[in-house]
């Protein structure tokens, strides 16, 4: 070993040199080994610090965006009603679909809201008080039946020209169509309730009062899936009543917009009993019945008739409702399907 210690490996035999590059190599590895070991395991115990998630939710990414209306598709959607003021033009009151009601004094330059702070916002009909123009009626509840259609909660009654407001009931209606005020006595007031459109039942029907909408009385009812649209007084003879039935019901998948329940009726009672009136008319299923008098004329009517396989259309009475004479194939609808 001291030879070989003092030798230069170049002066070593064959033998010797052989050896001393075998120990080289084998130290060689046995080094690479240790440093690679040492190194694999201080990388495995190495321990990642976590860092806190950061908020992108910050003020700064929102600081470019602003509020904008995306529905209803129509702001305030379909007029529904007017109503004027017989003792004075400039002032009447505009009920919207799917925005309240609205008050002109001025002929309409003007509006103000004046249902703002009640419980709906979905309108069907208004009435004015002909004897009394200070006291005013809305009917909640659009009276047309679409999709997007906006459903109220009962009859309401101003007596300050719509300064204030109260809920005076049949809050279960839904939907109003009309609403018709005896001229000789204020406490009389008819209602065409038209009832639920996605469902049956609720208040539906024509109701009455005769203590100015303390208490109602249905004089008038169908069943639970036809409703009323119409009601009207002759303003000669208010105990003589008409009226528009409507038989309907909206589904996800469709709308029933008619059936064998539609029909006109009239009372010469005020509303103690009922006929129909139906000679002339269309037979079969029915849809939506408009129906008006003639100002100039009452004892003059006109419907608007939906019926099946092209019969519906315009149809005028001159004998009060007792027959009736197609005018025309118009018909119109508020219905989208």
């Amino acid at each position: 070993m001291d030879s070989f210690a003092i030798f230069p490996a170049d002066s070593l035999p064959f033998y010797g040199k052989t050896s001393v590059m075998r120990s080289i190599k084998l130290i060689s590895s046995l080094l690479l080994f240790i440093c690679s070991t040492s190194l694999f395991a201080q990388k495995k115990t190495t321990v990642p610090v976590k860092e806190e998630p950061k908020d992108v939710l910050t003020s700064s990414l929102f600081n470019g965006l602003q509020f904008r209306s995306v529905g209803p598709a129509i702001t305030s959607g379909r007029i529904a009603d007017i109503a004027v003021n017989p003792k004075n033009y400039s002032e009447y009151y505009v009920a919207a679909a799917a925005g309240g009601v609205w008050k002109t004094t001025n002929a309409g330059i003007t509006y103000s809201p004046v249902f703002d702070g009640e419980g709906s916002f979905s309108i069907g009909c208004l009435a004015i008080d002909p004897t009394n123009t200070n006291v005013v009626w809305v009917g909640s509840g659009e009276n047309n039946n679409q999709r997007v259609v906006g459903y109220g909660d009962g009859l309401y009654k101003s007596e300050d020209a719509g300064k204030s407001w109260k809920n005076v009931g049949l809050k279960n209606s839904e939907h109003i169509g009309r609403i018709a005020i005896d001229p000789t006595n204020s406490d009389i007031v008819y209602v065409a309730a038209y009832g639920p459109v996605w469902n049956s039942g609720g208040d539906r029907g024509i109701y009455k009062t005769t203590d100015g909408g303390k208490t109602w009385n249905k004089v008038l009812n169908v069943s639970e899936h036809t409703g009323f649209n119409e009601v009207m007084l002759d303003p000669r003879h208010p105990n003589i009543v008409y009226a528009a039935a409507h038989q309907r019901q909206r589904k996800v998948f469709t709308y029933i917009g008619g059936g064998p329940e539609s029909a006109l009726y009239k009372s010469t009672d005020g509303g103690a009993t009922w006929n129909k009136m139906m000679s002339g008319l269309p037979g079969g299923d029915l849809g939506r019945i408009g129906l008006n008098y003639s100002p100039a004329n009452p004892d003059i009517l006109y419907a608007v008739v939906e019926a099946t396989e092209g019969k519906g259309g315009v149809f005028k009475s001159t004998d009060r409702g007792a027959s009736w004479e197609k005018q025309g194939g118009y018909t119109s609808s508020g219905n989208y399907y």
